[in-house]
């Protein structure tokens, strides 16, 4: 097949052309099918990006994104079809080739060894001198953390990181290796909107010099005003390649999801003022709270709120700012050193976690579904019963009935749109989307008082993260008191009723809704008052 065969596909949904093939294209992919077992990831899939473009790929969790970048970065191996680099055909049969030819691609979840450092995981197979001067790489290595505003300390170990900061270490291990291509998998997650602007510009400068650019991202309003060409995939197949002028979120997520959908949610008023004003509504009452992370160092230093009955908070900040020990200490997995946690009324400041989830209402849904939020290897039925196995009705005279807990399962599926055949399936084999909606089954099951939801949707596509915002709205009209942290910004200010800034381990300030403006959070976010408040 010649590049005048390569076809485009158009979809009418988009009145855009689509965009030709080019001799000049740095990456050319013909028919790439990638199968497991009778599951079709990839089928037959054409892409071709341009030396020097950054081309955003999109598509719903599951679309076969993730497959189609593993076999461009040697992890997979496809069935069909065949990979050019600059007109020349290439096999890329593990990552080390892929390093070789010049890809580096940072993966949603991470590629890095936690018990090595910052610095050990960037140098990491790049050379075969017997004598390492790592210090001398670590100042190298934090030179361009600084030079690309990602920083990060060199020899701090990476399994004491939080999730953010981990991702910058797997930007700038690409870097490192000076990729020509480079595949960035949700880059900005944990960026403040001053940061994105700045990781924007480096992006663009990578591009002016040939860099070739993968962008895959959920945030549709990044890939609109970062990349020059968009490629949508759907359950496996392209929908549509062509030129991000004149398009717009909605036509992207039509092409993704194949419907309609919601970016401004419904927030109907719950509580009436006569009940804040009383206090009779407060659910969860936070004071004077000290938390230590993972090295013992002061990660919250004097927090303090109250949240009430059908209200949100959310809490905005960057990642690694105390938010994960928040979230940790009130739901019982971190022992405060000061401060008091009660739940109405009730003081569970010092309540072990089996006392918690016997005794109190309370849904927690973790930063990382798999770490955190499900045991991989376990199947949908039994991730769901984690809280509970020990109750009736899953449990009786000590033995597990699978009658009920399958009968739950299936009701999850159900009432939660999880796209499983059946319950007996292992959580390892749905999409991030449906590994979610799993927690989310789970969380909210017995109507909890209060919910603590951190990062709820990140690395959903803009389907699922409809779903999880709507069942949490549906929640506190129910009357639930909703914790909502995340570092998407805007996901932040459209779904809370009060909008905290943590920075470094303090709450800056608690703004209500329609006071607050991305400009004075964002300039919160990055520790700057001052000029928040002007």
């Amino acid at each position: 097949m010649t590049d005048d065969d390569v076809i485009t596909v158009y979809h009418p949904i988009l009145p855009m052309p689509p965009i030709p093939p080019s001799p000049s294209a740095y990456l050319r992919l013909e028919g790439i099918t990638k199968r497991f077992g009778n599951f079709t990831a990839n089928d037959s899939i054409d892409l071709t990006v341009q030396t020097g473009s950054i081309h955003a790929l999109l598509g719903e969790n599951g679309a076969g994104k993730t497959t189609l970048m593993n076999i461009l970065s040697g992890l997979y191996q496809p069935d069909a079809g065949q990979i050019y680099l600059d007109g020349q055909p290439v096999a890329i049969a593990s990552p080390g080739i892929a390093i070789r030819y010049g890809i580096g691609m940072i993966h949603q979840h991470f590629m890095l060894v936690p018990q090595l450092t910052v610095a050990e995981n960037i140098v990491l197979g790049t050379g075969s001198a017997l004598r390492l001067n790592l210090r001398q790489k670590a100042q190298h290595i934090a030179a361009m953390s600084a030079a690309y505003g990602l920083t990060v300390d060199p020899f701090a170990r990476v399994g004491d990181l939080p999730v953010g900061t981990q991702q910058r270490v797997e930007i700038l291990k690409a870097l490192y290796r000076q990729a020509r291509l480079l595949i960035l998998d949700e880059p900005t997650a944990v960026l403040t909107p001053p940061e994105v602007k700045t990781f924007f510009a480096v992006l663009r400068q990578l591009a002016a010099k040939n860099h070739t650019i993968i962008f895959i991202s959920h945030k549709l309003e990044e890939v609109l005003s970062l990349c020059d060409t968009v490629t949508v995939l759907r359950r496996g197949q392209v929908v549509a390649t062509t030129s991000t002028e004149g398009a717009t979120r909605q036509d992207l997520a039509r092409l993704m999801v194949g419907r309609e959908v919601l970016f401004q949610l419904d927030r109907p008023m719950v509580s009436t003022p006569t009940e804040q004003a009383t206090g009779q509504s407060v659910v969860l009452d936070v004071q004077n709270l000290h938390v230590q992370d993972d090295r013992q160092l002061a990660a919250l230093k004097g927090v303090s709120f109250q949240l009430q009955a059908g209200e949100i908070l959310g809490v905005a900040g960057v990642d690694g700012n105390g938010q994960r020990e928040l979230a940790d200490a009130i739901a019982g997995l971190r022992t405060p050193t000061a401060g008091s946690i009660t739940l109405h009324g009730t003081d569970i400041t010092a309540w072990p976690v089996p006392q918690r989830v016997q005794q109190l209402k309370v849904g927690y849904i973790p930063e990382d579904r798999q770490k955190m939020g499900l045991v991989m290897r376990f199947s949908i039925a039994r991730n769901l019963i984690l809280k509970a196995f020990a109750r009736f009705p899953f449990c009786r005279r000590w033995l597990l009935q699978r009658s009920a807990i399958n009968a739950n399962a299936t009701a999850a599926i159900q009432t939660f749109d999880i796209r499983a055949t059946s319950g007996n399936l292992r959580v390892s084999q749905l999409s991030g989307g449906n590994q979610q909606k799993v927690v989310l089954a789970r969380e909210l099951a017995g109507e909890p008082a209060l919910i603590i939801a951190m990062q709820p949707t990140r690395g959903l596509d803009v389907g699922a993260t409809e779903y999880v915002q709507t069942a949490l709205l549906a929640e506190r009209a129910r009357g639930a008191a909703i914790l909502y942290i995340s570092t998407e910004l805007e996901e932040v200010m459209a779904m809370s009723d009060r909008i905290a800034v943590i920075y470094e381990g303090q709450f800056l300030d608690v703004l209500d809704r329609p006071s607050a403006t991305v400009e004075a959070v964002g300039l919160l976010m990055a520790g700057d008052h001052q000029q928040a408040q002007r």
